[in-house]
């Protein structure tokens, strides 16, 4: 009994050594299965195998769908833009020998601008009691309704005054920086020398230091639309965009304190 099983063993392992042998010899370890075809793998030299090429489905997770950003919208020049703001000058009557109305830019400009971000509107009377309400509070809290820079009018004027907050101060700026600010459907205002603005309409020799408002850009003629607050002609009125840029100019609060630098600032206005 010993003798037959030591027989059948023996058989076992010999099939197994041929098996081993054959599969060897049959070179699958040196072909692959590719799509139902026996495709070199290793050694060049080993027989292609007689055993039937079997490819095997491969257990591949489906890959997740791949991220895809919301693109973002990026303003262009190539439309006109004109914000519906209210107008008025800074002397609603013309009492230009008032100095509060004499100086009442950085008021005038400040009132269409967040009258416009409120929606609301006003008369030239309305206008008229905000103008000296505000020049009244200045005086009252700072000591003086006079000049402002862009910091100062923001923060008295626009955040003190009126309590309104949805506004940016900006440096050091380019044109297309206020270009873009409009395309975005921001108001800007500016302070400049209006002296080189060479609008026909103000006193001469012009306001060295002002304030106005830019409600539009026309990028067909170049030019910035803006309600200038320093003539009762300024709803709408035009500037070329190098000449407003050019006459861009900050200055130091306080009654007419010298100038000593050029800086581009401007004061963004967001509903």
């Amino acid at each position: 009994m010993k003798k037959i099983a030591f027989i059948i063993l023996g058989f076992i392992l010999v099939l197994g050594i041929v098996a081993v042998v054959g599969r060897l010899w049959s070179g699958e370890d040196d072909w692959m299965c590719q799509n139902g075809q026996w495709v070199k793998h290793g050694n060049p030299a080993a027989p292609k195998p007689i055993t039937p090429c079997k490819s095997k489905k491969a257990n591949i997770s489906p890959s997740p769908p791949s991220f895809v950003p919301t693109p973002t919208v990026i303003p262009t020049s190539s439309r006109l833009i004109n914000l519906d703001i209210p107008f008025t000058s800074q002397a609603p009557f013309g009492d230009w020998a008032d100095p509060r109305q004499q100086d009442g830019c950085e008021e005038a400009a400040s009132l269409m601008a967040v009258y416009w971000a409120k929606g609301k509107s006003f008369t030239k009377q309305e206008a008229l009691v905000e103008i000296l309400s505000i020049s009244r509070y200045e005086e009252e809290k700072f000591g003086s309704f006079h000049d402002t820079s862009a910091q100062d009018t923001a923060e008295r004027i626009i955040k003190g005054y009126f309590g309104y907050t949805k506004f940016e101060v900006k440096k050091n700026i380019t044109t297309q920086d206020i270009i873009r600010e409009i395309m975005l459907g921001n108001v800007v205002i500016v302070p400049l020398n209006g002296q080189a603005n060479g609008n026909p309409y103000y006193t001469a020799p012009g306001p060295e230091r002002h304030n106005l408002v830019i409600r539009g850009y026309d990028p067909k003629t170049q030019e910035f639309i803006t309600n200038d607050n320093g003539t009762r002609r300024g709803e709408n009125y035009r500037y070329k965009q190098e000449v407003l840029f050019n006459a861009i100019r900050d200055y130091p609060t306080g009654d007419h304190v010298p100038i000593t630098k050029i800086e581009k600032s401007m004061i963004v206005v967001k509903k």
